[in-house]
């Protein structure tokens, strides 16, 4: 039986092995036969698909590697610490109303629900390090934190700008001259553009040992928000504030005109303070919030700290807009987010937990002692406001929480097991599994995952501002 001379060729489209190889031999009976040859792949060419005639090898591509571990972990500690505070977040939004100990301080003072915002903006600037270890390009990733930056500020004027009419109106729509502003989603994006430029293009080539060389590095970083931090201060305290008026809808659809006398200097008064006067200056006072948090104080509530009927004597002020995410004091979201910046290059540049708890546990108790020292002398901690001592005891209060998670193991790095089809391993993971795990290998699916957890939170809103709607008015 005669072969094809062409049997010993491998198989369109399949790589040679050994195993598949032949070559022919002539018997003594004048017929073929074939037989096994290990080097043949090496030498056999395919010439039906472009193979060369020459005896030399033709290397084969080397099969796609395997992602590394290393580009699939994640620090979880991180992550447990983003899915706390939204958790906390939605705690205070529906269960604040019940609790005071929960809900926003009406005005001086801190509570469990003053945490949330600059918890948000603490686990922005840590992640930012984490994203910006290395930077070879610097303009690329500065135009992409910019449209990023754009996309977040226009998702907050949709999700929390108010601008639809009321369900009461005759009209229905837009309405672009009472449209809000400024907002959360608005404040994040403006801390989180200033905090990656900074990442980007303030950093230092100084080695990193002991810990002051970490602020040796970073020096041009922590100078940005010293200055922003005594700016803020001086106009906060050193602003002249005016008399002012302001209109409302009264009863029978009628316009009331009422006064509010300040004519302080460095006043930090729900009505008399340098934050809403900027803002009713150049955002103007339509565009601000109009259920501000100060309605709940003893002037303004007889319920107080919980909403209710206007005291008989309650000052003029108790009424007027007032946005709690101003334009003057997200200066000082953007520190919170620097500050963060520096803790997170701890987590870079130290790799046991020893070093990195003592290397949080300075500043953390400095920024604390200050803090408190500030509260005594005055300085009040104050949330709307958003004041330098407010701002040095939450991001101490962060260091507590990020450290809490370390000293009990959680601050390893995720595996691909931490959740798997047969049940839960790590149940303490599964909220921040939903909303993160994967999302760098995924961005899409994690922005559109992200916008629908945002969503769902607007419609609770909204539903809640429709009951309130339809039950006071």
């Amino acid at each position: 039986m005669v072969m094809d001379g062409n049997a010993g060729a491998p198989l369109p489209g399949r790589a040679s092995t050994p195993a598949l190889c032949c070559r022919q031999r002539r018997t003594a009976m004048g017929g073929y036969e074939l037989v096994r040859s290990d080097d043949a792949a090496a030498t056999t060419p395919d010439l039906e698909f472009g193979g060369s005639t020459s005896s030399k090898a033709v290397p084969l591509p080397p099969p796609p590697r395997p992602p590394s571990p290393a580009a699939r972990q994640r620090l979880v500690s991180l992550d447990v610490f983003r899915g706390i505070t939204v958790l906390l977040m939605i705690i205070v939004d529906d269960v604040g109303g019940f609790l005071p100990a929960l809900n926003h301080s009406p005005w001086d003072g801190v509570t469990v629900g003053d945490f949330v915002m600059p918890f948000f903006l603490f686990i922005v600037g840590v992640s930012l390090t984490l994203a910006y270890k290395r930077v070879p390009d610097k303009l690329e990733p500065t135009k992409k934190a910019v449209l990023r930056a754009l996309k977040l500020f226009c998702l907050g004027l949709v999700l929390q700008g108010g601008f639809v009419h009321g369900v009461r109106s005759l009209t229905f729509g837009v309405d672009i001259t009472k449209i809000r502003l400024m907002g959360t989603l608005q404040r994040i994006a403006i801390a989180y553009l200033v905090s990656a430029s900074c990442e980007i293009w303030l950093k230092g080539d100084d080695d990193v040992n002991y810990g002051l060389d970490v602020l040796k590095r970073y020096r041009y970083q922590l100078f940005v928000g010293f200055l922003l931090s005594i700016m803020y201060t001086v106009l906060l305290y050193g602003i002249y504030v005016p008399d002012w008026q302001y209109q409302i809808t009264g009863p029978g659809s009628t316009q009331m005109s009422l006064f509010v006398k300040c004519g302080v200097r460095g006043g930090t008064g729900p009505g008399c303070n340098a934050v809403g006067m900027v803002d009713r200056a150049i955002l103007g006072i339509d565009h601000l919030y109009r259920r501000p948090v100060y309605t709940r104080t003893k002037e303004c509530s007889i319920y107080s700290p919980e909403c209710g009927p206007l005291p008989t004597d309650a000052p003029s002020w108790c009424q007027a807009p007032f946005d709690p995410e101003a334009l003057l004091s997200s200066v000082m979201a953007i520190v919170t987010c620097l500050i963060a910046l520096q803790f997170g290059h701890v987590i870079i540049h130290f790799e046991k937990h020893k070093e990195r708890i003592i290397n949080w546990l300075i500043p953390s108790f400095s920024m604390l002692a200050v803090a408190f020292s500030m509260d005594f002398i005055g300085m009040r901690m104050n949330k709307p406001l958003y004041t330098i001592s407010y701002t040095l005891a939450t991001a101490g209060g962060h260091v507590w929480v990020q450290e809490t998670h370390h000293l009990h193991g959680v601050a390893r790095e995720a595996r691909p097991d931490d959740i798997c089809a047969g049940g839960l391993q790590h149940p303490a993971h599964v909220y921040t599994w939903l909303l993160l795990e994967r999302a760098q290998e995924q961005p899409c699916k994690f922005e559109i995952m992200s916008c629908f957890f945002w969503l769902l939170i607007s419609v609770d809103n909204a539903a809640t501002e429709v009951v309130f709607s339809y039950t006071y008015y």
